[in-house]
């Protein structure tokens, strides 16, 4: 059993930075891919970005191109998002997540671990 471990959230004003962070315990090789995912008051969970275990090829969704970057390091078992002008309606529970299935890797229903979440907050 994976347990996977967030931190980093907070409150920050428009155009701030925070990085989160996600440590996975007992981290199994038959992990391929790894995603920040995000849900706000009233909206459903949605995928923000994922990376691949084993080239590091990572996917974005379109309204945080260019100002996020997740990144993994697999000797540490551990996944960070990186969060620049960051804008109010980024503000969301996220949640980290790992899968060791194939398929869309936005696809919320393939991913096996989740972590408890970590709040960010971005005020105007």
């Amino acid at each position: 059993q994976v347990r996977l471990v967030e931190s980093g959230g907070g409150s920050v004003q428009a155009g701030g930075s925070l990085r989160l962070s996600c440590v996975a315990s007992e981290y199994s090789a038959g992990i391929n891919w790894m995603a920040w995912f995000r849900q706000a008051p009233g909206k459903e969970r949605e995928a923000v970005a994922a990376i691949g275990t084993a080239f590091g090829s990572a996917f974005y969704t379109d309204s945080v191109k260019g100002r996020f970057t997740i990144s993994l390091d697999n000797a540490k078992s551990a996944l960070d998002l990186q969060m620049n002008s960051l804008k109010p309606e980024d503000t969301a529970m996220y949640y980290c997540a790992a899968r060791t299935r194939s398929g869309s890797v936005f696809n919320q229903y393939l991913y096996d671990y989740w972590g408890q979440g970590t709040q960010v907050t971005v005020s105007s």
